[in-house]
């Protein structure tokens, strides 16, 4: 049943995750809006009410669920006509469910479960109820509507996913289908909004705005003008990632903004050492929380270059942020002495000392937290901000209590290579263009934390690693392909399309990057929120992995190696 005159609200909002009071005025506040429209109803994103991800919580707390239905409850007094759809937390007995409350004329009409898809008839039309996956269990056309109330992160190439399942599911039961998502950062979540009606044929007839509240009050039945075309999801790793910069910028900014909001935090200190990773951050954090709430400090060493040091008072000027320089060789050189003894001490009873070990390095890196820390210490609402990147952390060459720690980390999902990429688009697209140093952009990167034995010189990330180019490829293919160790060994690189390299080095490398990977398990656990960006992701919000499962033998073993070693045992 088709009917031209029917109207529908979709209210994408940001919700504070477990702030049953501000989730509810809100919603309120919403309802009241579209009360004098002659609306048939308005719908609200899953779990609305609550908050997402609270699952732990509740069941240590369970008092929230009883609250939050004691809200659902009070909020349905002050509905009229206009029916509304609020996603809350509904407890059946002793369980928990994901659930859409059906309001109007004062009460709760109906209450629908996750899994449990329902139709409804409101003013003789036919509404079937999902709640997030929901839809894939969408058979067949019984409804004249169908809405989806979802909760839907924003990564790599999801909505050209999600246009794929749902204008295909439109046009196969010819039926129009609301997606109401939420907006708004979550830790390391940061959802798009992006809410849209699918028309009959498959076609996005509207659409609401990306990564910001909106309201937008439409009939479900309208036709697309224009057909929708739905762009090619990634099926090789590639370099240009310029097609997801925006949504990788809007992604992180929001994500530090709301948790800075949203914790009541107010200002940043980070470490600018004059390279790509502390500079990028610096740049997402002037943009999310003003410039006048960032602190950039360069803390040099004896090994750090005066152009490091030039290119991080640059880059402060350029986005008008605060900075200041303080030397860590005193620092440094006390601590060391100190250590020294001790290790001297030690080693009467322990005959195993490394004859070479990445001590003072990690002196330097940790004397740098001490100091971040102790100005977040001592000034109001204040962290430090980890500056670790993905590929990185991938291979654990970050410093526990260094530049991994922090109170969050915005670009722990985001590989090196993109982050060249990401800098350069900041440098077009910002309303102040080229903040940051075209030097920072070019220099290769490292720690400057020790001298290469080979050359003499600082040691460069890369020749103590492997290229980045390579390295991202093995990640991508890891989380997006699922390929392991031979698939990847026998297989052309687009790092190999360009550069001569032997199958000795190609296998050094992958063979590098597993061992370094297996011990840098232990290292993902302890890093602070990171913002999903990526399809997928070692953030422990979402990835987890038994620290002691490093005995993993990524390369594979053959049947007959298999029954020679049970022989053995």
């Amino acid at each position: 049943m088709e009917d031209l005159t029917r109207k529908v609200g979709l209210a994408q909002i940001n919700t504070i995750c477990g702030n049953l009071e501000y989730n509810a005025k809100k919603i309120v506040q919403n309802i009241k809006k579209v009360e004098t429209d002659n609306l048939d109803l308005i719908i609200f994103p899953e779990l609305a009410l609550t908050g997402v991800n609270l699952d732990n919580a509740i069941c240590r707390h369970p008092i929230i669920v009883d609250e939050n239905i004691k809200w659902i409850n009070e909020i349905a007094k002050i509905t009229q006509k206009t029916t509304a759809l609020i996603g809350f937390i509904d407890k059946v007995e002793s369980k928990y469910i994901n659930s859409i409350a059906i309001i109007s004329n004062g009460k709760i009409q109906k209450i629908i479960h996750k899994s449990q898809p329902e139709n409804i008839q409101i003013n003789g039309i036919t509404y079937k109820i999902t709640i997030g996956d929901d839809y894939c269990n969408l058979l067949q056309a019984d409804s004249d509507v169908i809405i989806s109330c979802n909760s839907t992160l924003s990564r790599t190439y999801k909505e050209q996913k999600l246009q794929t399942i749902y204008s295909n599911l439109a046009k196969k039961l010819s039926t129009p289908i609301i997606y109401l998502n939420q907006v708004g950062g979550n830790d390391g979540y940061s959802y798009d909004g992006g809410s849209k009606i699918y028309d009959k044929n498959g076609n996005i007839s509207i659409c609401a705005k990306t990564f910001e509240e909106d309201l937008l009050i439409t009939n479900p039945f309208e036709l697309a003008k224009n057909k929708t075309i739905i762009p090619q999801v990634q099926t090789a790793f590639s370099l240009d990632y310029e097609p997801d910069l925006e949504r990788t910028y809007k992604t992180l900014v929001q994500g530090i903004r709301d948790y800075f909001q949203k914790t009541g935090l107010q200002r940043a200190v980070l470490g600018l050492s004059g390279g790509l990773d502390s500079t990028v951050c610096a740049v997402l954090l002037a943009d999310a929380i003003g410039a006048d709430n960032v602190f950039g400090i360069s803390m040099p060493s004896k090994l750090t270059s005066q152009e490091s040091k030039t290119d991080a008072e640059i880059l402060a000027n350029n986005l008008g942020i605060h900075f200041t320089e303080t030397p860590i060789k005193e620092m440094v050189n006390t601590t060391d002495n100190c250590l020294q003894n001790l290790f001297s001490k030690v080693e009467e009873k322990w005959d195993c000392r490394y004859s070479q070990s990445y001590t003072m390095d990690n002196i330097q890196a940790r004397s740098r937290a001490v100091i971040l820390f102790g100005v977040s210490n001592e000034f109001a609402s204040c962290i430090t901000i980890a500056t670790s990147d993905k590929s990185e952390s991938y291979m654990g060459y970050a410093t526990i209590n260094g530049d991994m720690s922090g109170g969050i980390a915005p670009i722990a999902d985001v590989t090196k290579t993109k982050l060249f990429a990401l800098a350069r688009w900041l440098n077009k697209n910002r309303e102040v263009k080229n903040a940051i140093p075209e030097s920072v952009i070019l220099k290769r990167p490292g720690a400057e934390l020790a001298i290469d034995p080979n050359t003499g010189k600082t040691l460069c990330a890369e020749d103590a690693l492997m290229p980045y180019e390579f390295m991202d490829e093995i990640i991508w293919r890891i989380e997006n392909k699922n390929e392991n160790y031979h698939q990847m060994l026998n297989s052309e690189f687009v790092y190999e399309k360009n550069n001569n390299i032997s199958k000795e080095q190609k296998t050094e490398w992958l063979d590098k990057f597993y061992r370094r990977m297996s011990f840098a398990i232990y290292k993902w656990s302890i890093l602070p929120p990171a913002i999903i960006v990526d399809s997928h992701s070692i953030n422990k919000c979402e990835y987890t992995q038994p620290i002691t499962s490093s005995q993993i033998n990524y390369k594979g073993i053959s049947p007959e190696e298999i029954q020679r070693k049970i022989c053995e045992a």
